[in-house]
């Protein structure tokens, strides 16, 4: 039997390509381009043909928007995590800021509000929230929200800053009226690792219910790994097991499903066209 420490075996390929939306390339361990490229040939043997590596610091902001530009299948995402905003003055908004206009990133985030950890207070990560949300606005790129355990005030911050134009709700962890209130908004709700959980009854039923074109699917790797190997390191290639997982929730084809997901994902981050998939690669582990 494998080990908790080791990563879930690659799985059968997709019959159509995907995106995840939204992984951590440098917490997977990748710190080179030759890194990058392995855990993307990964991925893309099983039909993860596009990846998009999200910051949750400002070293890690400026990692992301460089590594993008080292493969053509890697966009990125940048923005201070809320639960790091205790310092966040003008010279790291004034990194973002270079950063988020760079047109490999086809993001702002992961930003929100997080009142799960206490690393920042709730003032400072609201402050920073609406920074980002105007730095959206302004750049013209979607926001990618953190949201954990605070689901009425980062609606209400929202409301009361105006919405840019695309919001994406990353690892979405609501119920069903809550998926309700944000599709109603014309919100997107990407899907993680535990929409797979069989105790994930609320989530599921959410998931269930998301319009195919307001439904992203994620890693959030290395964290968040899909049933039935919770627990283990993640990795962007896992994103089939819950394309799989989600189809047969949803009652759809997995091909019908994928290509769903591919054009939404196109169309919410401005992705070009993909020019070529890599076949299946033996080997890779």
């Amino acid at each position: 039997m494998a080990g908790k420490g080791e990563k879930p075996p690659l799985p059968e390929p997709l019959p159509a390509a995907v995106v995840d939306a939204h992984t951590h390339l440098d917490a997977c361990g990748a710190k080179d381009s030759a890194a990058v490229a392995e855990i993307l040939d990964r991925a893309s043997s099983v039909g993860v043909t596009r990846v998009i590596t999200v910051a949750d610091d400002l070293d890690s902001a400026v990692w992301a928007a460089e590594a993008s530009t080292w493969d053509d299948r890697l966009f990125a995402a940048v923005a201070v995590h809320p639960t790091r905003t205790t310092s966040f003055g003008d010279a790291e908004k004034a990194v973002l800021e270079d950063l988020a206009r760079r047109p490999r990133v086809v993001a702002v985030g992961e930003t929100g509000l997080d009142y799960y950890w206490d690393y920042s207070t709730p003032e400072a990560q609201d402050a920073a929230f609406r920074w980002h949300i105007d730095l959206a606005k302004r750049v013209g790129k979607p926001l990618m929200i953190h949201d954990r355990d605070a689901h009425e005030d980062i609606l209400r911050v929202l409301t009361e800053e105006g919405s840019p134009e695309t919001v994406v709700f990353h690892c979405f962890s609501g119920d069903l009226d809550f998926a309700r209130r944000c599709v109603d908004r014309g919100y997107v709700l990407s899907f993680a690792g535990p929409v797979t959980f069989r105790n994930a009854k609320d989530l599921r039923e959410a998931a269930a219910f998301v319009p195919a074109d307001q439904l992203l699917v994620e890693t959030d790797a290395p964290f968040l790994t899909p049933h039935p190997f919770r627990g283990r390191p993640n990795e962007s290639y896992a994103v089939a097991y819950t394309v799989r997982d989600l189809a047969a929730l949803r009652g759809v084809d997995v091909a019908d499903l994928a290509n769903s997901v591919s054009r939404t994902a196109e169309r919410v981050f401005s992705l070009p066209p993909v020019t070529s998939d890599l076949p299946p690669r033996e080997g890779l582990v």
